[in-house]
């Protein structure tokens, strides 16, 4: 059983910036790829980046710009910077790990940017 943990979300100000940080129960390198999802009020959660034990990011074209995902191997923790946040940033934004074949969510944080 893995949990992972987002925070860092909040209310910000168009052209803001902010660190989301998602903490696993777990030691991260015994898990796949990390992955950012993002859901937009009223629609299905979308991929927006994953990193692997590596360190390889990959992102969603229309976010990569803006988005940067990194990781910290001591603090079993992932992040993702958004800078130039815009209101189309607005949602609930989920962690989401693989452990051998068992998909683990996290619970989410809400990221509000006001125009």
């Amino acid at each position: 059983q893995v949990q992972l943990v987002e925070s860092g979300g909040g209310l910000v100000q168009a052209g803001g910036s902010l660190r989301l940080s998602c903490v696993a129960s777990t030691n991260i390198f015994d898990l796949n790829a990390i992955d950012w999802y993002h859901q937009a009020p009223g629609k299905g959660r979308k991929w927006i980046s994953s990193i692997t034990g590596g360190d390889d990011t990959t992102y969603k074209d229309s976010v990569k710009d803006r988005f940067t995902m990194s990781r910290d191997n001591a603090k079993n923790t992932v992040y993702l910077q958004i800078d130039s946040l815009n209101p189309e940033d607005t949602g609930i934004y989920y962690c989401r790990a693989f452990l051998g074949h068992v998909v683990y969510w996290g619970q989410g944080t809400q990221v509000t940017v006001s125009s």
